[in-house]
């Protein structure tokens, strides 16, 4: 570690041992069976907010301390990049786009997508509330039925058609297909093919699945595909269903061509303008892949996001209905009992953001140069290798009851109001990093929020009561009954199983009553 000395730093705790084996034994294990993030946890406890995980020939960092956040994403962006082991373990996945890039590529990308989250276009609420008709509809249905509902299978129907619609100007209608009954309903879901928008959601959630084994495998992943990519049948039925969007939008641009310059319009989407710089990539019949994978990239922020956010906020309003019945009366003063809200009565709805926030909560970087991260209370600073992965998690970081309080782990939106603001918050703005920070910040954060917002105030009008349901939960939903080794069991007494691919889901669905509003 003479290079270490001459920084001045030291290097981060050890987790591993037995060339880490054990340790990445225990990661597997977390991913596989048990809750989100328990080996971070755990590490947390006994190493502090950063330590060193040393497989064979890999050394990576794991931190959940701000400073060392505010350094790999902001001040010292520039030496820390996607990296080649992370590009090898989504390139079948993500291609090129945004989320796997480096450098000129990745500026290139942000500056196409940027201008297609420019205010205009993000408060036009039109689109959003068009599809929350429907979602309400679905779930009046099954409580006439009275039947539950899997509320994520739902956001994630919704959060799609959105998504689309508002990227490639071509919605996916994946609301129209039937929706699943329970696991032990007397109804009986739909005979036939499952509809195209199920097999693509599925395959989605697999692809996802996969490259997660393989992020945490690192370059050692090949040997559990030695003799087949794992992603492949999904990525064939991922690229299946996006293929006519592309076909449309490439039938849209031919004729485009054939106006005169006045006829000419801007790009109405984001699609429309990746067709205008890629020409050579998707000429006539010859769709490439690599620009499928950059609309993959922009569905699972589109999403799968949102989708999370939606899911776990509702799954908390279930279990909280003090926090409920205060959403709604503050959605009843500032919206009314059945108007459709606008972008205005979202900003004047301050308790909705806290809710929101109190429920948002691992992304891997590679060091360019050698260097260090701030030091830790009176520690020395931390060394960097130079081709080091260094590993965070902003769900960890959430969570930590010396930077958020004792009740860190406790859905609680007044801390977002109360003098916890200004106690954790406002003198340390990187302990809270739900849309990431620096130049990788999300350009959809504000798109994502009133998205949030709006399905979220329909359904608070709609519907005055929110049930979980614990026997449409598939016996295989619930979450593990014993931690072996785990001292910190953020999920122990929970009623779900979050779980986490590229992002966090609850393992089996979220299954949900709703009681239709009196007044709507």
């Amino acid at each position: 570690m003479k290079e270490a000395r001459s920084l001045g730093a030291s290097p981060a705790p050890p987790v591993s041992r037995f060339f880490g084996i054990d340790a990445l034994q225990k990661m597997m294990k977390s991913f596989n069976e048990g809750n989100v993030a328990d080996y971070m946890f755990e590490w947390l406890d006994k190493y502090g907010p950063v330590h060193r995980f040393e497989f064979l020939n890999e050394y990576t960092l794991l931190t959940v301390e701000p400073e060392h956040l505010k350094t790999i994403l902001a001040t010292e962006f520039e030496s820390f990049e996607k990296g080649e082991v992370f590009n090898w373990c989504f390139q079948a996945v993500l291609g090129t786009g945004v989320f796997n890039s480096d450098g000129v590529l990745w500026k290139f990308h942000r500056s196409l997508t940027r201008p297609f989250f420019s205010r205009d276009r993000i408060t036009d609420f039109e689109l959003f509330n068009h599809h929350a008709d429907t979602v309400i509809s679905k779930i009046k249905q099954r409580a006439v039925e009275q039947e539950p509902i899997d509320f994520q299978d739902l956001m994630s129907r919704f959060t799609l058609d959105s998504a689309t619609q508002f990227l490639f100007g071509s919605c996916v209608d994946s609301l129209s297909a039937p929706l699943p009954y329970a696991w032990n309903s007397l109804k009986s879901n739909p005979p036939g093919p499952i509809p195209a928008s199920d097999q693509f959601a599925e395959a989605f959630n697999q692809a996802q699945t996969q490259t997660a084994v393989r992020t945490r495998l690192g370059d050692l992943w090949p040997l559990l595909e030695l003799f087949r990519d794992k992603t492949k049948d999904s990525m064939r039925t991922i690229h299946d269903y996006i293929e006519p969007i592309l076909r449309d939008a490439i039938s849209r641009k031919a004729l485009t061509k054939l106006l005169s310059v006045e006829e000419k319009e801007m790009p109405e989407t984001l699609l429309d303008s990746l067709l205008l710089v890629t020409d050579g990539g998707l000429i006539g019949l010859g769709l490439k892949l690599t620009n499928d994978e950059r609309f993959v990239s922009i569905m699972i922020a589109g999403r799968d996001t949102t989708t999370a956010t939606l899911t776990f906020l509702f799954y908390c309003l279930s279990q909280h209905p003090e926090v409920l019945a205060k959403l709604r009366k503050e959605i009843f003063e500032v919206v009314g009992p059945s108007g459709r809200p606008t972008y205005q009565n979202i900003k004047e709805c301050r308790y909705l953001r806290a809710v929101i926030n109190g429920h948002l909560t691992s992304a891997p970087s590679y060091a360019r140069r050698a260097l260090t991260l701030p030091a830790v209370g009176t520690g020395k600073p931390i060394y960097v290798p130079k081709g080091a992965g260094v590993g965070y998690s902003v769900y960890v970081m959430h969570r930590r009851t010396d930077l958020w309080g004792p009740d860190a782990h406790e859905f609680d939106p007044e801390r977002f109001l109360d003098h916890r603001v200004q106690k954790y918050l406002t003198t340390n703005p990187f302990v809270f990093l739900p849309f990431n920070a620096g130049p990788r910040i999300c350009l959809g954060q504000q798109f994502a929020y009133n998205e949030i917002s709006l399905i979220a105030v329909r359904l608070l009008q709609a519907f005055e009561d929110i049930q979980f349901s614990t026997i449409a939960q598939p016996p295989e939903s619930k979450p593990p009954s014993s931690q072996e080794g785990l001292t910190l069991a953020k999920y122990s007494t929970e009623k779900i199983w979050p779980k986490v691919h590229l992002t966090i889901y609850s393992h089996k669905g979220l299954w949900l009553t709703m009681k239709e509003a009196r007044n709507f």
